[in-house]
């Protein structure tokens, strides 16, 4: 299946691709008070979070910014019992703890204060050493990093050129030193993306190594707030959900949901901190043709290109499994041309779809071969997945949706499609 992008899309492709940065759209800042600092003035943050409810927290003295765009208001206003400045700020992930998970840290001085829902938790403030211990004073930083994308679920705490990784887990300590990276005033993550902002200028980096990737520094008034003369976007309106066309989606063993189309993907199981197209090549490197299918199974993800399969290990990061591409007659022992592939959660088998045919490949089985054919009442066929909640088969901007493999082998009438709406991948309806 070759990419088939819609005029719209292709629009959308050139105008929100950043190989920096999110795309903010919204209305200028403004409003301010003549008290109140003016972030598209120029503002070095002195710290940045997202709150329980996904919107992002810039810091900055006595002052607070909910959300990318609009005026400073009173840190009061959102941090009673606190008053401005602080010295880094962070939202934990920590999914094995609920208790915990989602709220707000603040960071002052010698002190840390837990927040959910704008509401202190009882026993804080406290010293840091007791809610971290190893972890040092008078931050400069910090930044939550899901297993996925750290090792495991850590925080990175800056101060200086020094970085100390905490193990949410464990509570261990490690601290390395990134004598390349700017001293950051400010850490955020967006969207598996990671930022340390110094001045009004950002540099991303990898959360694991430090590494610096591309042209940096950026000022920050280009991408991550609306201001007057700034921005990368030009003037640009939402895709429409109507107007969408997928090439493939997956969820890997993490839980991490990609969309991709054309040479672009979006991930949207964090839609709650927003959607953006990134460029499939920052994340599958040797993929840079665009996609025709795409599974996962067994902590890996397979990438679909013509006769060719790539297999990426699902880590922290994608990385290619030495000895690849491969053929996919090789690799699965089929012929022809993918149409849209997917794997059902806890399951073995492949599903390959070619025109109107779906062929299982058990992947357990040395070699691939196909150890059975459905005739399906659906054909053109652009992308499929599965989830603990049924399959969904993508074509153009509409799905349809089965409970599970069998129903989808058994059955001769084809469901009615449902469109695609916002809620899904952030279009306009």
């Amino acid at each position: 299946m070759e990419p088939v992008i819609t005029r719209t899309l292709i629009l959308l492709v050139l105008v929100t691709i950043s190989t920096a940065a999110p795309l903010i759209i919204g209305n200028p800042d403004g409003g301010t008070s003549p008290a109140a600092p003016d972030r598209c003035g120029g503002v070095e943050f002195d710290a940045i979070a997202p709150n329980e409810k996904g919107n992002t927290l810039f810091f900055k003295g006595d002052h607070v910014w909910n959300g990318f765009t609009g005026p400073a208001q009173l840190f009061s206003l959102h941090f009673k019992e606190l008053n401005g400045p602080i010295n880094a700020a962070f939202r934990m992930h920590n999914t094995e703890n609920p208790n915990d998970h989602d709220h707000i840290y603040l960071f002052q001085d010698d002190k840390v204060c837990s927040y959910f829902n704008q509401t202190l938790e009882e026993g804080y403030p406290k010293q840091i050493q007791e809610d971290f211990p190893g972890v040092p004073t008078h931050l400069d930083a910090a930044v939550e990093c899901p297993k996925g994308e750290c090792m495991a679920d850590s925080v990175l705490f800056f101060k200086g050129q020094d970085v100390h990784v905490y193990d949410i887990a464990t509570k261990a300590v490690k601290t390395k030193t990134w004598s390349h990276l700017p001293s950051c005033t400010s850490a955020f993550r967006w969207l598996e993306h990671y930022y340390c902002f110094h001045g009004q200028n950002f540099t991303r980096f990898h959360p694991i190594s430090g590494e610096v990737t591309g042209a940096y520094p950026k000022d920050a008034r280009h991408y991550f707030m609306n201001c007057p003369n700034f921005g990368h976007r030009g003037d640009r309106k939402p895709l429409k959900c109507s107007n969408i066309k997928l090439n493939a989606a997956t969820t890997d063993d993490g839980g991490r949901t990609y969309f991709f189309a054309g040479p672009i993907y979006i991930r949207v199981d964090t839609h709650r901190d927003g959607f953006h197209a990134f460029p499939i090549t920052r994340a599958w490197k040797e993929a840079n043709d665009g996609v025709d299918a795409v599974f996962s199974y067994d902590s890996k993800i397979y990438l679909i290109k013509g006769d060719q399969v790539y297999i990426y290990k699902a880590d922290a990061h994608f990385t290619l499994i030495e000895g690849y591409p491969k053929t996919v007659k090789e690799e699965l022992g089929i012929e022809g041309t993918v149409d849209a592939a997917f794997v059902c959660p806890t399951e073995n088998i492949a599903h390959i779809i070619q025109g109107k045919i779906m062929r299982d490949v058990d992947l357990t089985a040395t070699p691939r071969v196909i150890s059975r054919d459905f005739p399906l009442p659906l054909s053109d066929i652009d992308a499929g997945l599965c989830g603990d909640d049924g399959i969904r088969l993508f074509k153009g901007s509409q799905f349809y949706y089965y409970e599970s493999p069998r129903i989808l082998a058994m059955g001769r009438i084809a469901p009615v499609a449902s469109d695609i709406t916002s809620a899904l991948m952030g279009c306009e309806d």
